[in-house]
């Protein structure tokens, strides 16, 4: 297999600096039903300048570059030893070139290592083998704000009156948002796991919001869901920033996973309105980023 490490490099340039089109649709759109003056309009405004300065300067769209997350779906025959080390040295040099801010902390020393290289854990690196010859990476940088107001809960939660049932998940994942007010850097987007254990739940819960913005759920129960707690978490009032207005959330994306009988716990990844993600595919010498 061939070196690809300036291939991730600008993989990670790309995500690093430059929004997703759906997303920025979505900002765009946001911006249109907010009113003439307020402040949550204002901070939209704020939000797609510098989006636009951010992708004609090539310079991060946040001061946080937040943490790396590589989803690597792989044929068979390639060496996944190989390749986390070219995505290692793709972060280090992404890193000494100020895509990303250096943010690899020892959690007992507290010491910064320089290069957004930790232990296995940092960068996060899953690796998926698949059928077929073609490399699909899939890069998220996900901001230590939105990371933070991330929640977890058990049904049957009595504080809520939510039962093991969507409306109990519905009623939960509202809670969260409710909770983070304008501390996930608003408007959101929500990422939702049904099931699995605690690990897989929040793992899952990061998988959703790998989607389109503009996608619709396969699964109608599913869908229907996602499209309340989108229209109830924009009741709220929180508004971008928490400055109050009719864009809370931008999109929710659920899925459900297999769970013991006696666990239920449903997870919500709440990702800020920099919602970097993108994805390179490799096939032969063709590579392309999407």
């Amino acid at each position: 297999m061939k070196d690809l490490t300036s291939q991730f490099l600008e993989l990670v340039r790309l995500t690093a600096t430059s929004l997703p089109p759906d997303v920025e649709n979505a900002i765009k759109k946001a911006y249109k039903v907010e009113e003439e003056g307020s402040a949550a309009k204002g901070a939209l405004d704020t939000i797609l300048k510098n989006v636009e300065m951010a992708r004609e300067n090539s310079t991060p769209i946040c001061q946080d570059t937040g943490t790396p997350l590589f989803y690597v779906q792989y044929p068979e025959g390639w060496s996944t030893r190989k390749l986390r080390t070219q995505i290692r040295e793709a972060v280090a040099q992404a890193t000494k070139n100020s895509y990303l801010r250096p943010n690899a902390v020892d959690s007992l020393t507290g010491k910064n290592t320089g290069d957004n290289l930790g232990d296995d854990h940092y960068p996060t690196i899953h690796f998926e083998e698949v059928e077929g010859d073609t490399l699909t990476v899939e890069l998220m940088l996900k901001g230590g704000g939105c990371e933070n107001v991330g929640a977890q809960y058990k049904l049957p939660n009595a504080k809520f009156n939510a039962g093991r049932d969507l409306d109990g998940v519905r009623k939960v994942v509202l809670d969260a948002v409710n909770e983070a007010q304008g501390k996930g850097c608003a408007p959101g987007i929500l990422g939702v796991a049904i099931g699995g254990d605690r690990g897989s739940s929040y793992l899952a819960s990061k998988e959703a919001l790998l989607r389109s913005m503009e996608d619709k759920n396969d699964d109608p129960d599913l869908a229907k869901l996602e499209e309340d707690i989108y229209e109830q978490a924009n009741e709220l009032g929180i508004g971008p920033m928490g400055f109050g207005g009719k864009t809370t959330v931008l999109g929710v994306k659920a899925k459900s996973t297999h769970r013991l009988p006696a666990s239920f716990f449903v997870s919500v990844s709440y990702m800020c309105w920099a919602y970097r993600r993108r994805k390179m595919t490799v096939q032969g010498d063709t590579v392309i980023y999407g």
